[in-house]
């Protein structure tokens, strides 16, 4: 079977590419170290270096991206935990609304019972349970409630059962909107983080067209969820990569495989470490297309395994969708989504 060859970059025709910033500074230092070292090993004269190369520049660049992209995935990690607890605030939300009405109810008939009282004035125990905003435990207010009359009692039980539990829930709920308003600030902080890596990165990405492969044939398919995945991951091939993007025209890493198996009607958070747990752990001798190919100790980045050693993935921002070797980084290993 034929192997798709990982792409390389090309210089655009009558053009030459950009070559200032950080990463072109990084390559001529390093240049210039090797240099000085060898003259301080007895060499008379310091050999001449050119410029950097292209291939130079990118490699520069995917050693600062690999410092990025986790702080990307965290982000990525923020905001579906993010997503989730909206989800739930709503659902709670839900549960109390008719639980707000109930507890007016409930306190209306306290109300009944304490203009009963009036005339001859209510008792101390039951004073202190209709002014008190913050009860007691649980046994406090039972015993208050044993020297109450049968009747007082079920009906302040009622009262009690309702406001308890409107209280949790409007205590989950409350708990959730202020660990959101600590993620809405993180996530800020973090984007701002990130575009301004990104900006920088940029101004030294040099100009140049990139020639992207599609997928090669692919065979041993482990099911037709995975070969949904492929077909629709392969599809993406040229599309731009943009962080925290999830599709149709523009992905990062985990966002592409996350639509990729929607497609396939198979649900993966749009987080790295998520979809590490969200499949079942495959050896590499027996990884199969579709599996999903995960690198580096943190996990930060991942992609779609093709078989052969190649993969379809959204690499970095200057670099689109395409298919590239799963040797060019350190791979933490193999998932298998469904």
């Amino acid at each position: 079977m034929p192997v798709a060859t990982t792409p390389l970059h090309r210089r655009a025709p009558g053009r030459s590419p950009v070559r200032p910033g950080g990463a072109r500074r990084f390559v001529h230092r390093l240049l210039t170290l090797v240099a000085a070292v060898a003259v301080g090993a007895g060499t008379l004269t310091a050999p001449a270096y050119a410029e950097p190369s292209v291939d130079e520049i990118e490699a520069a660049i995917d050693k600062q991206w690999e410092q990025l992209e986790p702080t990307i995935e965290q982000y990525n990690k923020v905001r579906a935990q993010m997503k989730v607890n909206k989800k739930k605030s709503g659902e709670l939300e839900k549960k109390i609304e008719p639980l707000t009405l109930e507890t007016e109810l409930a306190m209306n008939r306290v109300g009944d019972l304490a203009s009963r009282y009036y005339m001859s004035g209510p008792s101390q125990d039951l004073g202190a349970l209709l002014v008190s905003t913050t009860p007691g435990t649980l046994a406090e207010q039972l015993t208050m409630l044993d020297r109450l009359a049968a009747e007082e009692r079920r009906q302040l039980e009622g009262v009690l059962a309702v406001r308890a539990k409107f209280d949790s829930q409007k205590l989950k709920l409350d708990t959730l909107i202020t660990a959101q308003e600590k993620q809405t600030k993180e996530l800020a902080a973090k984007k701002t983080q990130i575009n301004s890596e990104i900006k920088r990165l940029q101004a030294s990405m040099p100009k140049t067209t990139v020639s992207v492969a599609g997928c090669p044939t692919i065979e041993g398919v482990v099911n037709a969820a995975a070969r949904t995945a492929i077909r629709t991951a392969c599809a993406q091939v040229g599309d731009p990569y943009v962080w925290g993007a999830t599709g149709p025209n523009s992905f990062d890493c985990s966002g592409l495989t996350q639509f990729a198996y929607r497609a396939a009607g198979i649900s993966l958070t749009h987080f790295t470490g998520a979809q590490w747990n969200e499949g079942r752990a495959i050896p590499r001798s027996e990884a199969r297309p579709g599996d999903l190919v995960f690198f580096f100790s943190d996990l930060h980045h991942v992609g779609l395994y093709l078989g052969n050693d190649q993969m379809v993935h959204a690499p970095r921002a200057g670099k689109p969708v395409q298919v590239a070797s799963i040797n060019h980084m350190p791979v933490a290993g193999f998932r298998r989504p469904g």
